[in-house]
């Protein structure tokens, strides 16, 4: 196999994973099994990180 093809080395399960991939593989099992199209998804991805990128934004 090569060398470090993902951030994480093979021993490293979800449970010590960094939060933010956590919450990547949550939400991908979430959309996979509701059996969303990818294209809903994008489109729904793209409003969910506009407005969490505006909560960034000091007011």
């Amino acid at each position: 196999m090569s060398e470090n093809l993902t951030p994480y080395n093979e021993t490293q399960t979800l449970e010590t994973a960094e939060q933010h991939i956590q919450l990547a593989v949550d939400l991908i099992y979430l959309l996979e099994s509701n059996e969303m199209p990818a294209e809903t998804v994008l489109k729904a991805l793209d409003i969910v990180a506009a407005d969490f990128k505006q909560k960034l934004i000091p007011s």
